[in-house]
């Protein structure tokens, strides 16, 4: 059945680090982790919606938590409650939610967004990884929820100072779930090659998020693949990592 945008009243709107915002919208919208809508705020100008993942669903409230990049990022940060946006979705394909065993969730700054849903709809032991540069923000969404959180900044501001894949060993996990910058996520896929299963959320730009325009491509070693309709979600050894 073929989707249409629908129309969204927002609840609330707040700055929670420098440059990124959660979004909480009012409806009865679905989805699963990993999964995202496509978002406007405005009329005409700039053309294209955005892709923001779901970072969490309750009952009437569905929350989306984004980091300001550019026009449209901007012209959403700017809304207040009881604006109108309009959103298409859940799209994608998203996280599996019969996992078992020990899993480890590994996140890297703003990948934290679709994480935080995932961390607690699964029912599993899982430990959190969430890697920043400087600021740490909405961890505090997800500890409740999962074992143990291992949270790692670059300049050493909180918790471990370095790379958040330092902190990180696979030969204690039945599963490897990550969502991050590309060199953070391959390195997380090389890591555990041979030794545990890795899925990887893949971001891309999109222009219309339902497969049609081919623009959010991305190399697989089955031939190219729609990060909007095959993905985001990918088993990590299928994704051709160009770094």
């Amino acid at each position: 059945m073929k989707q249409s945008y629908t129309k969204g009243v927002i609840h609330s709107n707040i700055q929670v680090a420098t440059n990124i915002y959660e979004l909480k919208i009012e409806g009865n919208f679905k989805g699963e982790a990993g999964q995202f809508y496509m978002i406007k705020g405005w009329e005409v100008n700039p053309f294209l919606s955005r892709p923001i993942s779901i970072c969490d669903i309750s009952e009437g409230v569905i929350t989306f938590l984004y980091e300001v990049r550019g026009k449209g990022t901007h012209i959403i940060s700017q809304l207040k409650t009881g604006d109108i946006l309009e959103l298409l979705g859940p799209l994608g394909s998203g996280f599996d939610m019969d996992l078992e065993g020990n899993i480890a969730i590994i996140s890297g700054g703003i990948g934290i967004a679709p994480m935080i849903y995932l961390g607690k709809k699964l029912n599993a032991n899982i430990d959190f990884y969430c890697g920043f540069r400087h600021e740490v923000y909405c961890v505090n969404r997800i500890e409740s929820h999962v074992g143990n959180v291992f949270i790692s900044t670059e300049d050493g501001t909180v918790g471990h100072k370095g790379f958040v894949t330092e902190l990180f060993i696979p030969k204690k996990y039945d599963l490897v779930l990550t969502c991050g910058p590309i060199p953070m996520m391959e390195r997380v896929v090389n890591m555990c090659k041979g030794k545990v299963p890795v899925y990887v959320s893949m971001e891309s730009r999109m222009a219309c998020g339902i497969g049609a325009c081919l623009g959010c491509t991305v190399e697989t070693t089955s031939g190219m693949k729609r990060v909007c309709k095959e993905g985001p979600v990918f088993l990590g050894e299928e994704v051709v990592f160009n770094g």
